[in-house]
């Protein structure tokens, strides 16, 4: 008889078949137990009889000892499999059901062994193989347990109910500490919780949460195997977004230094969207007040990403704060002011920030030219 072992790695919950009605007479009868690797009975699995010359098929279920009957088997060879979850982890083929009574167990701790020492390993080896197994059992019932969880937490989450998304999150954390995606998606809870707080101190103690298991998330997807690191494209893109999320936090408790080498990581690890984390730069940059950085890190982005409207706005919006007065006391805007802002409005002539742009060329005596109209002169202040 050819046996077969195969490790589930993922659990689905299916429906069991039910087993077929007894039919007639001179029929056979089967029976026997089902054990896993670890000597444990094997409830709720189903054992499917495959009647190779008949092309009948019956599924008999194991109850909650482990155990299948059935008195109505038309007798022939059978190839038999045992499944669990809709998954089969083992097979026998070519299994004689006769008028007599068939007992066909299912151990298969006794059948990794024998299957072992078929392949002429060792007793250590079988012991490791064995422990292995187990292994990947346990991480199986974590990774499922750690799914719900997250589960959990994204709908609480999406509802803005962020603590209920941290308790879980924690939970999480706790289960399994060594997994950086639990801590950045704690962080990011933490992150979003603390614009709602209305006490500045759980506040700015939501934000310093969140920074600290940013960072665990980062220091544990930096210590991944190497090798791990080459077999996952995406490995530095989402290195990267842990860097993002944590400027972002940084930026927020009023870190802006720390907030803007952050960003600078994120784009190293990510260039294709170094426009984007630029483009924070200079948000960071113009928030805090620093126009000349704010100005520098928006024409970066313009360099890399020419239709990005809104990166010429907010370069307008900067070189504007180094407005000047002449001597009759009118209003002389840096060299570039205008054009940032019509660029704007020639990418964007309905965007978001349209009439800003319209008041803010009014206030500098500036026309309004784009290519999507003709120039329309703007009163002066």
């Amino acid at each position: 008889m050819k046996k077969q072992f195969i490790i589930s790695l993922l659990i689905v919950l299916v429906i069991g078949l039910c087993t077929p009605r007894v039919f007639a007479q001179a029929m056979g009868t089967v029976k026997g137990i089902c054990k896993d690797v670890e000597g444990n009975i094997i409830p709720q699995a189903v054992v499917e009889w495959n009647g190779i010359e008949t092309g009948r098929k019956y599924n008999l279920k194991t109850n909650n000892k482990g155990e299948y009957f059935s008195l109505g088997i038309t007798p022939g060879k059978y190839n038999v499999r045992l499944l669990k979850d809709g998954k089969e982890i083992w097979h026998i083929n070519n299994v004689t059901v006769g008028a007599d009574e068939v007992t066909l167990d299912f151990d298969l701790k006794k059948e990794q062994a024998n299957s072992a020492a078929g392949s002429g390993m060792n007793a250590e080896q079988v012991k490791a193989a064995q422990a292995q197994q187990a292994a990947v059992a346990k991480e199986n019932t974590t990774i499922k347990a750690l799914n719900e969880k997250l589960q959990v937490a994204k709908t609480a989450g999406d509802t803005g109910d962020f603590d209920t998304a941290i308790k879980t999150m924690t939970e999480a954390t706790e289960m399994d500490p060594s997994r950086d995606l639990l801590w950045f998606n704690l962080a990011n809870y933490y992150r979003l919780s603390a614009p709602k707080q209305t006490d500045p101190a759980e506040k700015q103690k939501r934000f310093e949460m969140a920074m600290t298991n940013y960072q665990k998330a980062i220091d544990l997807k930096k210590g991944t195997d190497p090798a791990a690191q080459q077999k996952d494209a995406a490995f530095n893109t989402n290195l990267a977004a842990y860097y993002n999320n944590l400027a972002d936090a940084l930026h927020k408790s009023g870190k802006n230094d720390d907030a803007v080498k952050a960003y600078e990581q994120a784009m190293a690890l990510d260039p294709q969207h170094s426009a984007s984390y630029e483009f924070n730069i200079g948000a960071v940059y113009t928030n805090a007040g620093k126009v000349d950085d704010a100005i520098a890190a928006f024409d970066k982005v313009i360099a890399a990403d020419p239709s990005r409207a809104d990166a010429y706005y907010w370069k307008g919006v900067n070189l504007i704060g180094k407005e000047t007065m002449d001597k009759d006391n009118k209003v002389v805007a840096p060299p570039g002011t205008a054009e940032a802002f019509q660029k704007y409005l020639e990418l964007q002539p309905t965007g978001p920030f349209a009439e800003p742009a319209k008041q803010m060329l009014a206030s500098i005596g500036a026309s309004i030219e784009t290519s999507y109209g003709t120039k329309k002169k703007t009163t002066k202040k």
